[in-house]
């Protein structure tokens, strides 16, 4: 599955706000209108892929997806583990909501131990000159 993220330029700025919104004890929930048709598919291993201003940088695996409420009132709460995986960054044009993303078309994961901890804004900055 692939969703963007709103009001984060970077995983430390979706860090910061998990943060300082007191979430960060708490069991990470994604809350989304649509509730996956799949959704028992992508628990079987399955991960969420993040789209940072147009960038793929991480993924976060799906441990539950479950529909909460009923009629024009439910939702769907997909429950994620606590460890972000950055991945190759991967361009991805703009869309709505989540969509699932195929196997095939998934960034590999990054070697973190090969790039380091690189700041996402010189990274930014290297991908945008052809060099990573």
């Amino acid at each position: 599955m692939i969703k963007l993220v709103v009001g984060a330029a970077t995983i430390d700025d979706l860090l910061d706000w998990r943060a300082r919104n007191g979430q960060d004890s708490q069991p990470w929930i994604l809350r989304t209108r649509m509730t996956p048709k799949r959704g028992a598919e992508m628990v079987d291993g399955g991960s969420i892929y993040r789209v940072f201003k147009g960038v793929i940088l991480c993924r976060q695996r799906i441990l539950a997806v479950n529909t909460v409420g009923e009629g024009v009132t439910a939702r769907c709460e997909i429950g994620l583990g606590d460890d972000i995986v950055r991945v190759a960054p991967t361009p991805r044009r703009a869309f709505q909501g989540w969509r699932y993303l195929d196997p095939k078309d998934a960034p590999p994961d990054l070697d973190t131990e090969a790039f380091g901890d690189v700041p996402e804004s010189l990274a930014r900055q290297l991908r945008e000159v052809g060099a990573w």
